[in-house]
C-alpha cells in the first residue's frame, strides 16, 4: 500500500482548541509558535507526530498541540518516548521539558536517551528555575543566585547541559535563544532531518521567577554581538555588521576583530557540526562570549533501533527455530500426565 500524501498544512493545523495558560509575556509561547510554525516543513502527517513531555510549565505542550501526545511523570519523559518511538518506529516524536524535569529528577532518563541513540527530538526548556512550583532553584539556576529555596543564594554549582549532553555522547546537541522564533523553527526543522536522539536547549526567560536571566545575551540591543549563530560549513563570524570571528590559538578559542592584525575571513574558523570529535564542540558549548547558538554537534551514528535490528538479523540467519514451538520443544522436555 502506498503512503499517504501529506496535505500541505499551516501552522494552524497543529495549533488546538485549547487555552494557552502560560503567564503573559513568557517565552514559551514563542517555542509553541515556532514548532507550529515548523511542523508543515517537515513533510510528516499530523498523525504521525507524538508529544511527550513530563512536569513543569514547559509540560503542557502536549495540550497546545492538535496532534497525539501525552503528559507524562516527572522526569520519565525520555523513557515514555522511547517506548512510544521502539513501539511504532515510523512517528516522529517529540519530548517537550525543562532543565528542572531532565537534568534533576529525570537526569539518568535523559543520559540515557541521549546515550542509546533512540531517533526521537528532545527540547529542553531552560529558564534556571523551577517556575511551576513557584521559584525554587534548579540544576542550571547560577551560583549566588538567590531562590525561594536559597534565599541567601544558591551554592551549588550549575549543570551546563551542552556539556552533559557530550559527557553522554550525544550525536546532536543544539542550543537557541528564546527570543528568536525564526531560527528555533529553523533549529527543530534540522532536528526532525536528523536520524538519532537530538537535544535543542531553549534559553528561555520566565518573567515571574527569573526575569531577564538572559538579557546580557539575548536582548535585542546585545544579541548581534554577544550570540554567534553557527551554521555548518559556514564561517564562525558574528556582530552587527559580522566584523567579528573566532579563531583557534593554541587550546583556547579567541574572538578577532577583521581587518585587525592582517585578520582576514580567510583567518576564521569554519563550523564543522559534523565532525566525530567532541572537542571544538565543547569548546564552543563552554564559550562565554560569545555565546554559541545553532547547531553546535550533529555526527550522525547508528541508532539503537539500527544496532538491534542488525543484532536480530545476526541471530535470526544463525538459529536453527523457524517458529516458536520450536524453542519451547527444544532440548530436554517431558510430560505432565
Amino acid at each position: 500500500m502506498e503512503p499517504t500524501a501529506v496535505p500541505p498544512y499551516t501552522f494552524k493545523d497543529f495549533a488546538s482548541d485549547q487555552e494557552v495558560r502560560w503567564c503573559p509575556g513568557c517565552d514559551d509561547y514563542v517555542v509553541l509558535r515556532a514548532m507550529q510554525k515548523a511542523l508543515p516543513e517537515m513533510n510528516v502527517r499530523k498523525e504521525d507526530v507524538v508529544f511527550i513531555s513530563g512536569i513543569g510549565c514547559s509540560s503542557r505542550f502536549p495540550y497546545y498541540m492538535d496532534t497525539y501526545g501525552m503528559h507524562s511523570i516527572h522526569g520519565r519523559a525520555p523513557g515514555v518516548a522511547s517506548g512510544v518511538k521502539l513501539a511504532n518506529p515510523a512517528l516522529s516524536v517529540w519530548v517537550i521539558t525543562g532543565d528542572g524535569d531532565s537534568m534533576a529528577i529525570g537526569g539518568n532518563h535523559l543520559i540515557h536517551a541521549l546515550r542509546r541513540n533512540i531517533d526521537l527530538n528532545i527540547v529542553m526548556f531552560n529558564n534556571e528555575i523551577y517556575g511551576l512550583t513557584k521559584g525554587q532553584f534548579s540544576p542550571t539556576s547560577l551560583l549566588g543566585q538567590k531562590t525561594k529555596s536559597s534565599p541567601y543564594g544558591n551554592t551549588q554549582p550549575p549543570f551546563n547541559p551542552g556539556e552533559l549532553a557530550l559527557g553522554a555522547n550525544a550525536r546532536f546537541f543544539a542550543r537557541i535563544a528564546g527570543n528568536s522564533p525564526k531560527l528555533i523553527s529553523q533549529v527543530l526543522v534540522d532536528a526532525h532531518k536528523f536520524k538519532g536522539t537530538t537535544l535543542i536547549e531553549v534559553l528561555q526567560n520566565c518573567v515571574i521567577f527569573n526575569d531577564g536571566c538572559y538579557d546580557a545575551i539575548t536582548h535585542k540591543d546585545v544579541k548581534e554581538d554577544k550570540q554567534i549563530f553557527l551554521e555548518h560549513g559556514k564561517p564562525m563570524l558574528f556582530g552587527k555588521n559580522r566584523e567579528k570571528g573566532l579563531v583557534l590559538r593554541g587550546l583556547k578559542l579567541e574572538v578577532v576583530t577583521l581587518g585587525e592584525n592582517g585578520i582576514t575571513e580567510a583567518d576564521i574558523l569554519v563550523h564543522d557540526a559534523n565532525e566525530k570529535d567532541p572537542t571544538l564542540h565543547g569548546m564552543l558549548i563552554r564559550l562565554e562570549y560569545p555565546m554559541a547558538t545553532g547547531v553546535i554537534r550533529s555526527f550522525e551514528d547508528y541508532t539503537l533501533e539500527e544496532r538491534e535490528n542488525a543484532l536480530t538479523e545476526q541471530i535470526k540467519a544463525k538459529s536453527s527455530f523457524t517458529k516458536t514451538d520450536d524453542l519451547f520443544f527444544s532440548g530436554e522436555t517431558y510430560e505432565v500426565k
